[in-house]
């Protein structure tokens, strides 16, 4: 890749940061603890390459560059580039060239093992209701906690859908997972003391939520979109 000439020469002492990229850039080398000149190295870069993205808030590196700058910086290029932030996802536009495909079942459930909060579609009283809830994979179930009346209990005895998604609206792409089950309630204490122990995090919510739900699933879905 020809990388622009930056506008400052070949000046590589770290000066401050100036732009949102630039100081993502700045406090991941920081975080690692490398230099610019270590970080431009492990990129395949020049040292004033990257003294420009990181001091001038106009610079504008194509996907190529942030791939490689993530890669560099051990991250993802939503991080850097700052999609990763409390924003709506999917605002982005489509990409040139997307590449639509369907995910086989094995990697489905790599992708669903890989997250920890999903969306859980229950239907109620008053209709469909989709939630977020923590969960984890267990023995390819996915499992939760929550409270007796909450939303998510509505699910106990009932076939349900849970979707994961991660959406990277730099490069538009990204790819959703979706498990259809019947979801049913663990009661059995040595099943329950298992799943406490390989549970990955307890509900953010925070209180009792001592009523364990496992769906199992029937259907196991996923597509990604590429570019």
């Amino acid at each position: 890749m020809n990388e622009p000439a930056p506008p400052n020469g070949p000046n590589t002492s770290d000066g401050p940061p100036l732009g949102d990229l630039g100081r993502r850039l700045a406090q991941r080398r920081t975080d690692l603890g490398l230099t610019r000149r270590e970080t431009a190295a492990r990129a395949g870069m020049a040292p004033s390459y990257l003294r420009h993205l990181e001091e001038h808030p106009s610079a504008a590196p194509d996907a190529s560059v942030l791939r490689r700058l993530a890669g560099a910086l051990e991250t993802t290029v939503t991080a850097l580039a700052g999609g990763d932030a409390d924003l709506p996802p999917g605002q982005g536009r489509a990409g040139r060239h997307p590449r639509f495909t369907e995910l086989g079942v094995r990697e489905c459930r790599a992708l669903l093992a890989s997250h920890g909060v999903g969306r859980l579609a229950v239907s109620t009283a008053s209709g469909p209701v989709v939630v977020p809830v923590n969960y984890s994979v267990v023995d390819g179930a996915v499992v939760f906690r929550t409270a007796p009346g909450a939303t998510p209990s509505q699910a106990l005895d009932c076939q349900v859908a849970f979707e994961v998604d991660r959406v990277d609206d730099t490069l538009s792409q990204g790819w959703s997972v979706l498990l259809r089950g019947r979801a049913r309630a663990v009661t059995d204490p040595d099943a329950v003391r298992l799943l406490e122990e390989h549970a990955y995090s307890s509900p953010w919510a925070g209180g009792e939520r001592d009523l364990w739900l496992r769906i199992d699933p029937v259907v196991l879905t996923g597509r990604r979109i590429a570019v």
